[in-house]
């Protein structure tokens, strides 16, 4: 599983980035030569990613810090960010402080968001990823019709990406073997058990039949 240190982010303060400003950098570990420190990856490298429609409606989202806390907020947020887009040729936008990259697809708009300072080839590693994911596991029908039918597999899919905004995967073909495992690993489906609770019926009832 791919993570997230072939980006890795400076935390605030540390490092380069705080000599430059004139701050001191971080003591070196133990055993570590001074200055050669690596920079641990940041947490928090994905704030949200979400799935409007070509109104502008939420189909699918997820957040993954507090920056907007209540559903309102990010609805708003959405609708903001979706006015500015929708009517663009391009694939990245700065907004209230973010940067954000997005792809359309028929009639469906799909953003992926990260801070300010965020690697802007790093989130749209993770929109293409998505993409091309929806795009295999839709049979290239990526449009609303067909996410609608496959909302928990589109879950799953944005799930094996990314995890409380930690990039777990960019390669999409690793995206649908693991979404493929899952679904076969789940156990008996309901129709399944059905099934079973039915074959169960019938051999207790035939126990009691008069020709038995």
């Amino acid at each position: 599983m791919q993570r997230p240190e072939a980006w890795p982010r400076p935390q605030p303060g540390e490092g380069a980035a705080a000599a430059q400003a004139g701050g001191p950098a971080p003591p070196a570990r133990a055993g570590e030569p001074s200055g050669l420190r690596l920079q641990e990856p940041s947490l928090y490298t994905i704030k949200a990613v979400f799935i409007l429609d070509n109104d502008g409606r939420r189909l699918l989202a997820k957040y993954y810090d507090d920056t907007f806390p209540s559903t309102k907020e990010q609805m708003v947020f959405e609708k903001n960010v979706f006015n500015k887009t929708s009517r663009t040729e391009s694939e990245i936008a700065f907004f209230g402080g973010m940067t954000i990259v997005y792809k359309s697809s028929i009639d469906l708009f799909l953003y992926v968001v990260g801070s300010s300072h965020e690697n802007e080839l790093m989130l749209m590693s993770v929109l293409t990823c998505l993409f091309e994911s929806l795009n295999h596991m839709l049979r290239k029908n990526v449009e609303k019709r067909w996410l609608l039918e496959n909302m928990d597999g589109a879950f799953l899919v944005l799930d094996e990406i990314v995890d409380g905004g930690v990039i777990l995967e960019s390669d999409p073909q690793q995206v649908i073997q693991k979404v493929n495992f899952r679904a076969d690993d789940g156990g008996l489906t309901e129709q399944s058990v059905a099934q079973v609770s039915l074959l169960r019926l019938i051999l207790f009832a035939w126990n009691f039949l008069p020709w038995h």
